[in-house]
């Protein structure tokens, strides 16, 4: 059979994964993925981790001793989405150390509800590099305004950054900027930069979805021409920044120190819009020195159906380019698109994150107070003998 993924891997894109859940865990599911599918990488958010706690009772043990203990909710979170990321990072940790440092990674976000404040956001990825504890762990940073110098802060601290919720070319330039940035000050503070990793999340479907609505809306037939062009050209625009910017004397000088590059990652890779091809955002932007983050569905997909082509980004700018004249031609107006899902973007992580707690709540006023059993020390115990596992 052909191993399609493997193809993707060989033109230089990294699988990862775009989910997290303690049954996933446990199961050995995500071990799997690692060695079976080549995934070499995991990413979540706010509502991943919501969908996990609610779907299973693989937490419940954790949940007694928690409410046994009297955490608050906020703390009850951290708990349990740390106590996931740490194992996950342990399971991934063979392609952390095969790639030397560059694959492996496991993202954990900062509190949405902190996106527009920095000395939080960067008091947070401090808490949270420090609780997980692994050195192929990624703090995710959304790509806000005040995001921009918790970015760089956070890099000259030698944490190592995932940037999250970029949509915007202008946008994605200040985030390599605070990169640089960041790395240079890590330089300076005395940090090996060979061990400070970086990707910077570019969201894809999401931006078709937007744009095509605006097209339906003007009707014409110029304007239907062009649903499901926007987002592609989009990435592929972003990719010629990468480049240029990663070909400076400026970057050269840190990749000497040791520095690796911040890899564009395609995010929100599965389609939304069902008369698309469901492996669109992987087969239109294979580049070298990229990762694609997919949910499941997506890696089997292209595993069974997924066509791989050396390049389908760096020979497509001047395409690209014309499909953003025409978009503006026909009255889409590109700069509120990316205002616009920028601001739902972290409108959606706090909402999910409000879920998140809210779960949590109700699970730890389920849980009750002090009523830990034997049988909840035993699940946890088979937790961790499965993480022993994973660790072998």
């Amino acid at each position: 059979m052909t191993d399609r993924l493997g193809e993707l891997t060989a033109a230089k894109v990294a699988v990862w994964l775009d989910d997290l859940s303690r049954v996933r865990l446990s199961s050995g599911g995500l071990d799997q993925l690692r060695r079976e599918q080549h995934v070499v990488g995991v990413t979540t958010n706010p509502t991943i981790f919501a969908k996990a706690l609610s779907d299973a009772d693989t937490y419940d043990w954790q949940l007694r001793d928690l409410a046994t203990r009297d955490v608050d909710v906020e703390e009850a979170v951290r708990m349990l989405t740390t106590y996931d990321v740490r194992w996950a990072c342990d399971v991934m940790r063979p392609a952390y150390d095969a790639s030397d440092g560059v694959d492996g990674r496991v993202s954990i976000e900062v509190d949405p509800r902190s996106a527009h404040d920095s000395a939080k956001t960067i008091a947070e990825a401090k808490a949270l590099w420090w609780l997980v504890d692994r050195p192929n762990l990624f703090i995710k940073i959304p790509a806000t305004e005040a995001g921009l110098p918790a970015i760089t802060a956070a890099l000259a601290e030698g944490i190592s950054v995932n940037v999250t919720l970029i949509f915007g070319l202008d946008r994605y330039s200040q985030v390599m900027e605070a990169f640089l940035a960041g790395l240079e000050q890590a330089k300076a503070n005395g940090h090996d930069l060979s061990t400070i990793g970086s990707v910077a999340s570019f969201f894809v479907s999401r931006v078709d979805s937007e744009v095509d609505k605006r097209l339906e809306k003007i009707g014409s037939e110029q304007a239907k021409a062009l649903r499901g062009k926007a987002a592609v050209a989009n990435a592929r625009l972003a990719y010629e920044r990468y480049s240029e910017v990663f070909s400076t004397d400026r970057w050269r000088a840190l990749a000497d120190a040791g520095a690796h590059p911040q890899r564009p990652l395609w995010a929100s890779t599965s389609t939304k819009n069902p008369d698309y091809r469901d492996v669109i955002y992987v087969e239109e932007l294979i580049a070298p020195g990229t990762v694609n983050t997919m949910p499941e569905p997506v890696i089997h997909a292209y595993a069974e159906h997924g066509e791989t082509h050396p390049d389908t980004v760096t020979g497509a700018y001047d395409d690209a380019r014309g499909v953003f004249a025409a978009l503006e031609s026909a009255g889409v107006d590109l700069a509120d698109v990316i205002a616009t899902l920028e601001r739902e973007g972290v409108e959606k992580f706090e909402a999910s994150w409000q879920e998140l707690l809210d779960g949590v709540r109700k699970s730890l006023a389920a849980a009750g107070r002090g009523s830990s059993s034997p049988g909840d020390a035993a699940r946890g115990n088979a937790d961790a003998a499965a993480r022993a596992g994973g660790n072998a």
